[in-house]
């Protein structure tokens, strides 16, 4: 499989990695064998990247991967670990918290529940507006000193916040939703990322589904499904955002493939200081992904996307205002 650098500096991984949020309840039910044996499958299949958050379903995905994990040398996976976001036991969002206590104490729990004695790349969740994020950044590069973490991440900032991390700690990379409908990184944050020599992992590549063959308006979810309650899904936009996957759709059919390894492909094209994370809970879906490292995309196809999906044509915010009030990538 295509490799690639986490930042100018960092290990080598696959062209695409692992999101395994979705496992763990965040679109609907989860099947915990398929789970597993998706995991299973991207590291058989080259996929070196596992993403998770100690928030995702709070410790089940943890522990879901470390099941996944058993037998498997230590030195054949990274683990990227978000930590930082605050929930109660309902499942409902309290803020984030930065502060360097709360950091090393996070930190000691997913080492226990995903069962390793290092996390590979570790990164606050979102920035803690209550703290510097000089703090946070200084708290993991001691954990980065004790060897309890190899490299830091940062997710969902802006410009200014990665240039004043950047000075405390090398950053390996920003993790940050990227897509065909969510452009917003291009202005500002990827000049920076790409000066600094910080890839950029990129979630939400699918725009959490609605980029497939089979989502269709008016789908019902069920409670704790993340779309039930993201501008994109709701009356209104969905038809619009669906328009343009028919757009994008027609051209994937032309080439053969699936609108998804179009979006996937799409992605990987913008440079190889991105790396795709896909958000597959089950192995049909990860099979889908895998296929689009051999989508080539020449630049009459690049076009006829552009033409199709414009920069900025995507129908409402891609979280609720509440939560984008808490992004410091769109301030």
């Amino acid at each position: 499989m295509e490799q690639r650098s986490l930042g100018r500096n960092g290990p080598a991984t696959a062209a695409i990695g692992l999101g395994c949020m979705g496992m763990s309840g965040a679109y609907g039910p989860a099947d915990r064998q398929e789970g597993i044996a998706t995991i299973h499958m991207a590291l058989d299949a080259g996929i070196t990247l596992l993403d998770t958050g100690d928030f995702y379903g709070m410790g089940h995905n943890e522990l879901l991967i470390a099941e996944a994990l058993k037998g498997r040398p230590r030195d054949s996976y990274l683990l990227s670990v978000k930590f930082g976001a605050q929930r109660d036991p309902a499942g409902g969002w309290l803020g984030f918290d930065g502060r360097p206590a709360a950091v090393k104490t996070a930190l000691a729990y997913s080492l226990q529940r995903l069962g390793v004695d290092h996390i590979d790349i570790y990164r606050p969740a979102r920035l803690d507006p209550a703290v510097p994020i000089e703090e946070t950044i200084g708290a993991i590069a001691d954990m980065v000193k004790a060897g309890y973490v190899r490299r830091i991440g940062l997710s969902e900032v802006g410009p200014e916040t990665i240039r004043r991390a950047a000075a405390v700690h090398p950053i390996c990379d920003l993790q940050i939703e990227y897509s065909l409908l969510s452009r917003g990184p291009e202005d500002a944050i990827l000049p920076a990322t790409r000066d600094l020599g910080i890839a950029i992992t990129a979630y939400g590549v699918l725009s959490r589904g609605l980029i497939s063959n089979d989502y269709a308006a008016g789908q019902e979810t069920v409670p704790g499904d993340f779309r039930s309650h993201s501008p994109r899904f709701q009356a209104g936009n969905i038809e619009a955002n669906l328009a343009l996957v028919a757009a994008l759709r027609a051209i994937a059919d032309a080439k053969g493939v699936s609108v998804a390894q179009v979006a996937i492909a799409w992605a990987a094209a913008q440079g190889r200081d991105i790396i795709p994370l896909i958000g597959a809970k089950r192995r049909d879906r990860l099979a889908e992904a895998i296929g689009a490292l051999d989508v080539a995309l020449d630049g009459d196809d690049l076009a006829a996307i552009e033409q199709a999906v414009p920069k900025g044509a995507a129908a409402g915010d891609r979280y609720p205002a509440a939560q984008m009030a808490m992004l410091d990538s769109e301030a």
